[in-house]
Formats: C-alpha cells, sequence, structure tokens
C-alpha cells in the first residue's frame, strides 16, 4: 500500500507512477517493470516510488485498480436501494466496453499469467480490486434473493465465481468479442444467474 509521511503527497506524481506502472505491466510483465523503469516512465527518482510503496508487486496492484476504477460501479447506497436489474442496466454497457478492450485483456492476461511466478501480486490485486468487487456483486445476489429472482439456498460465492469465469473465459478466446458482443453476452449471462428479467418472447408475454 502506499505509504510515506512528512510533506503532502503530490497527486499528480501518484497518477503519474501509477500510469507508468500500468503500461509497463501491460507492455513487459512484472519482470519487467522494475522500479527504476517505473520511476524513469514516470519521471521522477526512484527513492520517490520507493517512498509511495514498499513492494512493486503492491504498486503494480495499486496500478491495475486505478486504471480499472475509473469505470463506473454501483455504490453500497445504489445496492441497497436500487434493484439489481436497475444497477446492472446502468452499468453493463460500460463493463462491455471494458471487457472487450484491448488493453484489459492483456491486464487480465498478464494477472493470470504471473500468479504461480509472482503470486504476491495476485493476492495484492486480489485485495485492492477483486475482494471489493466480489463482495459488491454478493450484494446484489443477495437483493436478488430477496427479491426471489434466485434460490434462497443459492451458494452466492459459486455464483460469483461462475460469472467471473465465463467473463474470464469468453475474453481470452481467440475471437474475443466486440462491445456489442460482449454486452450481449453479460446481459445472457446475468439473466441465466437470475440478476436480470428474462426477455418477454423468453417468459411467454
Amino acid at each position: 500500500m502506499p505509504r510515506g509521511r512528512g510533506r503532502p503527497r503530490d497527486p499528480d506524481t501518484d497518477r503519474a507512477i501509477l500510469r507508468a506502472a500500468f503500461e509497463l505491466f501491460l507492455e513487459r510483465g512484472v519482470d519487467g517493470a522494475s522500479m527504476e523503469r517505473i520511476a524513469r516512465r514516470a519521471g521522477v527518482g526512484k527513492l520517490t516510488v520507493y517512498r509511495r510503496w514498499s513492494s512493486k508487486e503492491e504498486l503494480l496492484a495499486q496500478a491495475v485498480a486505478s486504471v480499472v476504477e475509473e469505470r463506473e460501479w454501483p455504490s453500497n447506497a445504489d445496492i441497497e436501494t436500487g434493484s439489481p436489474s436497475e444497477i446492472l442496466e446502468r452499468v453493463l454497457p460500460e463493463s462491455a466496453k471494458l471487457a472487450a478492450s484491448r488493453e484489459f485483456r492483456a491486464l487480465v492476461s498478464r494477472i493470470y499469467g504471473s500468479a504461480v511466478s509472482h503470486p504476491d501480486l495476485l493476492a495484492a490485486y486480489w485485495r485492492h480490486y477483486l475482494l471489493p468487487r466480489r463482495e459488491a456483486t454478493k450484494a446484489l445476489l443477495r437483493r436478488a434473493q430477496e427479491d426471489g429472482t434466485i434460490a434462497a439456498d443459492a451458494d452466492l460465492d459459486v455464483l460469483i465465481d461462475m460469472l467471473a469465469g465465463a467473463v474470464t473465459y469468453r475474453m481470452l478466446q481467440p475471437d474475443p468479442p466486440d462491445a456489442v458482443e460482449m454486452r450481449r453476452y453479460l446481459e445472457t449471462l446475468h439473466r441465466q444467474v437470475g440478476l436480470l428479467p428474462q426477455p418477454p418472447e423468453a417468459t411467454g408475454r
């Protein structure tokens, strides 16, 4: 995690370091994204980077999260007050664009490709990004259980794994979908789980 005391941190410097780390990770992987290279690309001294992050894995994990988190995601208040279908209909178009982008495909490939050789990176990515997303998704699934669209005894962790695994598998196939096809796929996937209503023709209405 970022660290450092004394004079206030410069947010522009933080952003430059995070962006440089993200770019180098996509280009060169973990081994090629050294702290020295990150500092050089960001236009800062290596000591400036080390003052903020205790390890390369923590820096890379936060760099990944900072870029992906630019996309809209439902807040706790949204989940507590809105229906799952309303929330998903709002966020799925942007989620589809992200999942279909070349940059995000490269990112997922790098993350999972480094899982064995650099387990600390996957662990940090899990803490910073995946775990909060899982908790938000679980909250949506609980709301759907309350609405009766998901079975009351459904294992929510298994459903989350199914959702995440399906998207990752589809995204990394040799012929990946574009944003339009990915949105259709995401809508179908969430209907199968019970987070979106079936279309009228499927219900016979």
